[in-house]
C-alpha cells in the first residue's frame, strides 16, 4: 500500500486525522527533505527516504520499490497531494509497476495553501476563484499569462501558487 499524503501547511495540528493515521501505519515515509523535517519527532522511528528538489520522479519510484518489498509507504507533499502535489505523477508511473495490493495507491487529502492562506487573510476566496501556478516547468510563460488574463477578465479571485524562485524572481510582479 502506498499513501500519497498531503501534509497541509506542515504543522502537525494542520494535518488531517487521515494523514496522521496513514503516516502512523507506514513503515517508510518518502519526501522532500524539508517536508520530512516538518514531521518532527513523532515519526522519528519510521524509515525516512528523500531526494532533492527536481527529483520527484525518483522519489515516486522509491515508493513503488519499497512497496514491492512488502512495506507500507507514505509519500508526503505539502498542501493537498492532488493539487500541485505528487498524486498525479504517482498515477502516471503506476503503469510501470505490477498491479496488486503492494502498489495500490490511496490519496490522502491535505489542507491546501489556498485554504490555509485564505484563513490567515480572512475570507478572500469566499466566492468564485481560480488557482494559477506561476511555475513554467510544465506550461510556458505565455500560457500562464493567458490564464491570468482570462481569470482577471472573469472577475475571479486568483490564488497564485509558486509566485517566485531564483530563476523566476520577477514573475509575481509580472503577474
Amino acid at each position: 500500500m502506498i499513501y500519497i499524503v498531503g501534509m497541509g501547511p506542515g504543522a502537525e495540528e494542520q494535518m488531517t486525522g487521515q494523514a496522521i493515521r496513514a503516516l502512523e501505519d507506514s513503515d517508510v515515509i518518502v519526501g522532500y527533505p524539508v517536508y520530512l523535517e516538518l514531521l518532527g519527532a513523532r515519526f522519528r522511528e519510521k524509515e525516512f527516504l528523500s531526494t532533492p528538489m527536481r527529483q520527484e520522479v525518483e522519489r515516486c519510484r522509491m515508493c513503488f520499490e519499497e512497496a514491492l518489498k512488502g512495506k507500507t509507504v507514505s509519500l508526503v507533499c505539502s498542501g493537498d497531494a492532488g493539487i500541485y502535489g505528487m498524486a498525479s505523477l504517482m498515477y502516471e508511473l503506476k503503469a510501470e509497476y505490477p498491479s496488486g495490493e503492494a502498489c495500490e495507491l490511496q490519496v490522502v487529502p491535505g489542507i491546501t495553501a489556498a485554504s490555509s492562506g485564505g484563513a490567515v487573510l480572512g475570507a478572500p476566496i469566499g466566492h468564485d476563484f481560480c488557482v494559477i501556478s506561476l511555475s513554467y516547468l510544465l506550461p510556458p510563460w505565455e500560457t500562464i499569462e493567458k490564464r491570468l488574463r482570462a481569470a482577471a477578465a472573469g472577475d475571479f479571485a486568483i490564488v497564485i501558487y509558486n509566485p517566485s524562485s531564483r530563476r523566476r524572481a520577477d514573475h509575481l510582479q509580472r503577474a
